[in-house]
């Protein structure tokens, strides 16, 4: 990496990372990308990309704030059909929780699901929420990055103290990554696989929340739908599973028949980088400032304008000073 005097290093070119780098670019911040991999080689990319909600209804919650600011930005790049985002109709459920949680009420078309529409679950309710077509938004973001002025080169960081001689102000959106770079024993993988079939015309989602080792999601991307899914804790393997396929065909296909023999387009895995909480503060190595932005978990789509529009303030007045 060649040192540019004044500049901003985001490093990763996930979500995150280039959400990040379109804020501060088009604030007039000089600002480059540097990833290991592309943006479509991320994890972000094989994600279902369902914008859910808080994470609880306390306004001073960081990550609930986080999420609703995300949404109100998705909310309104859906009107672009270039970014790759709509807003579709669809039911949430759980089978950890039998109270609707009072954010869910905000939410448009919101209503109760009679018994019928449960399927089972004790808690389900209608609501109409952005989808992200994450591959286009990707290719949205990486444009709109190159608009702005900023570029994204490939190429491994080997560490923040390396990144950190190049650059006045570093902006770590590694996920996973992150443990390799910081060392952080809070943060681990967790390991979601998804299948991937043709949308045999199906336009609602159906989205569950849960802790539990296996979700059943099915999430619509005009000719896609996005399947899911498993939440596999520690686990770094990007193998896809057969038995986790064939368990996650079955759960869709009893929610909705429709999709039985519907072709199977790809099955993708990735790691979600959880954390207790989210990692969004400032540290100085060497001479630089260095601002962590990982550990989301599967929110992190859900998170990344939040995040992205608090760090372009906090980069910014760095700038100005």
């Amino acid at each position: 990496m060649v040192a540019q005097h004044g500049d901003v290093l985001v490093v990763g070119a996930g979500v995150m990372g280039l959400t990040t780098a379109v804020c501060l670019a088009e604030a007039g911040v000089p600002v480059r990308v540097q990833a290991g991999e592309s943006p479509q080689d991320t994890t972000s990319a094989v994600a279902g990309a369902m914008i859910a909600g808080p994470v609880t209804d306390d306004p001073q919650d960081d990550e609930s704030r986080w999420l609703r600011a995300t949404l109100r930005e998705f909310t309104d790049l859906a009107a672009d059909p270039r970014t790759g985002v709509r807003i579709a109709r669809g039911r949430t459920v759980s089978r950890d929780e039998d109270t609707t949680p009072g954010w869910a009420r905000q939410m448009p078309d919101f209503a109760e699901c009679d018994e019928a529409e449960r399927a089972g679950y004790p808690m389900a309710f209608w609501m109409s929420s952005p989808v992200v077509d994450m591959p286009r938004y990707l290719q949205y973001l990486a444009g709109r990055l190159e608009i702005a002025g900023g570029v994204v080169r490939l190429g491994t960081v080997e560490s923040l103290e390396a990144a950190a001689a190049t650059a006045p102000l570093v902006v770590n959106c590694t996920g996973v990554g992150a443990q390799r770079l910081t060392g952080d024993p809070q943060l681990k993988p967790v390991r979601g696989q998804h299948v991937v079939v043709e949308n045999p015309g199906l336009t609602e989602f159906f989205y569950e929340r849960t802790k539990a080792a296996e979700i059943t999601s099915f999430i619509p991307h005009l000719k896609r739908l996005v399947l899911g899914g498993t939440i596999g804790p520690g686990n770094w393997s990007l193998e896809p599973d057969p038995a986790q396929t064939e368990a996650i065909l079955s759960r869709c296909i009893a929610i909705e028949p429709r999709i039985a023999g519907a072709p199977v387009l790809s099955v993708e895995v990735g790691l979600r980088p959880a954390r207790p909480q989210a990692r969004l503060e400032e540290e100085t190595i060497g001479d630089a400032r260095v601002i962590h932005n990982y550990g989301h978990g599967g929110a992190g789509i859900g998170m990344s304008w939040g995040c992205a529009r608090e760090i372009e303030q906090m980069v910014t007045q760095a700038v100005h000073r």
